[in-house]
């Protein structure tokens, strides 16, 4: 894990651990996907929406320097949409590299979302993280 990754990481549990329970956790999360802004009517598409999420989800990636990912999201979900914030905030401009050894369950587990989300929470993440490597590809 790059400096850079391990740097925002670090930032998410200095975050989560303001927090004394998951309730409270889960509203931030929520509060996290309420300040994105929202993608436009012209790229919540087919092209853009992610298989495999129980809810609908859309990752748009943004023209960038060479091999660095720039994306962004949105999910009809407030959950979802706070998982795609975090997402955001660990990844978006890393490198391709970076993206490809990147470990969703490694970073749910560092977080202590591993037994907090359930298993179509995490399988809809995985899905989210198999697309950013698709397009880091």
């Amino acid at each position: 894990m790059s400096a850079q990754l391990q740097a925002r990481l670090n930032t998410l549990l200095e975050e989560f651990e303001l927090f004394d329970d998951w309730e409270d956790r889960y509203r931030y999360i929520i509060d996290l996907g309420k300040d994105m802004p929202p993608l436009k009517p012209e790229e919540r598409i087919d092209q853009t929406r992610v298989l495999g999420c129980a809810s609908q989800v859309w990752l748009v990636m943004d023209p960038a320097p060479q091999d660095e990912l720039r994306f962004r999201g949105e999910s009809d979900a407030f959950i979802v949409k706070g998982l795609i914030a975090i997402l955001v905030r660990l990844l978006d401009g890393l490198p391709y590299g970076e993206i490809q050894s990147f470990s969703i369950r490694d970073t749910l587990h560092k977080l202590g979302l591993d037994e907090a989300l359930s298993s179509q929470r995490t399988n809809g993440l995985m899905s989210m993280v198999e697309r950013l490597k698709k397009a880091a590809a």
